[in-house]
């Protein structure tokens, strides 16, 4: 079998909605047009960049399409009974999947009820991680400019935290929860219409935060435009993706026994070689495995790094991936790329 070890170079032009020229291109903000295809086709590639991949994922593996049709596909989450749930921010609708099944509608509204005001783009939930309380969800609740719990048995939310210092939260948009039931979440502006132009923006900042497991709320660092976020297994290194077309990055923290950062971030990744060859997409989702290796989506489609930070290999779908999920015990890569949900097996 001949592998590729290194990615052609592809211009794939990226279309954005009308009134978002604020907002970072592929980071839940300008999709992809023509970017569906029928469930059950195998799009993109593994693009092997170091051997190492081999370990991870087959070189030769291509993602399997399992879902079409949404707004802008984003946030799952694996529940360990056996299925993925993922979010259409834009359309207000949680879904869930079985594997080997169909997807279905499990949630509307996923985020804000009742009557969406103007200014709000993105009425619905975005990222997801478990709770640490059986059978729940916490969401980054973009519509309600909140972050909030999700009994999956009853569907009953329960906001956790929607303000700092007493101002309204942006747009919570990803998040990670630590074994403790600490809560790192970010706040950029993407679910507003006019970004920080909104008359709706009541924080004038974009934050990275920790709401601590007592509930006391840290604002942690802030960014031009933080988006992914998720730990390390043993929770002493905090990734954050940056949707900036400035600073197509990922950072890393060390965090000390509490779980507080120290000291300021190091660069994990530099997306700029992909950013500039024209690839689809900025970082935005990003998670890791039980080996700590980094699941990072950004230009081209999601970036496989080791937990050195190495680039191992890019995987690809043909449009901007927004975010990942590693699911079925380290066996499955979920990825919501646009208007799909795709599957790539992992060699978990």
């Amino acid at each position: 079998m001949a592998v590729r070890l290194r990615p052609t170079r592809r211009t794939l032009l990226l279309t954005g909605l009308a009134g978002l020229a604020a907002l970072p291109l592929g980071a839940c903000a300008a999709p992809l047009a023509n970017s569906s295809a029928p469930s059950g086709e195998l799009v993109g590639e593994v693009e092997m960049l170091d051997p190492a991949l081999a370990a991870i994922v087959d070189p030769a593996a291509r993602a399997e399409v399992l879902g079409t049709g949404y707004g802008w596909a984003e946030g799952p989450v694996w529940v360990p009974v056996g299925y993925l749930l993922f979010n259409d921010p834009p359309n207000n609708v949680m879904y869930r999947y079985g594997p080997g099944g169909e997807v279905e509608q499990f949630l509307q509204p996923s985020g804000l009820a009742g009557e969406v005001p103007e200014g709000i783009r993105e009425a619905g939930a975005n990222g997801m991680a478990l709770g640490r309380e059986a059978g729940s969800v916490i969401l980054a609740d973009s519509g309600t400019r909140a972050v909030s719990r999700l009994d999956l048995a009853t569907k009953r939310k329960e906001v956790l935290v929607d303000r700092f210092e007493g101002q309204r939260f942006n747009s919570p948009n990803d998040l990670v929860v630590a074994r403790s039931g600490a809560i790192y979440f970010t706040d950029p502006p993407y679910g507003l219409a006019e970004a920080e132009q909104s008359p709706l923006r009541e924080v004038e900042h974009n934050g990275l935060y920790l709401r601590a497991a007592n509930g006391t709320l840290h604002l942690l660092d802030r960014h031009r435009r933080p988006n992914g976020v998720t730990l390390s297994p043993d929770e002493r290194t905090l990734y954050l993706a940056l949707s900036d077309d400035q600073r197509p990055e990922v950072l890393a923290y060390a965090l000390d026994a509490s779980g507080v950062p120290v000291g300021a971030p190091r660069l994990f990744h530099d997306m700029r070689e992909q950013q500039a060859a024209g690839r689809p997409g900025l970082p935005d989702g990003i998670k890791t495995d039980a080996r700590g290796n980094v699941f990072a989506t950004g230009p081209g489609g999601v970036h496989v790094l080791s937990p050195a930070g190495t680039l191992l290999g890019i995987i690809t779908t043909g449009s901007a991936v927004a975010n990942v999920a590693v699911g079925e015990d380290g066996r499955a890569l979920y990825l919501t790329s646009h208007r799909m949900l795709a599957r790539v097996p992992l060699l978990g």
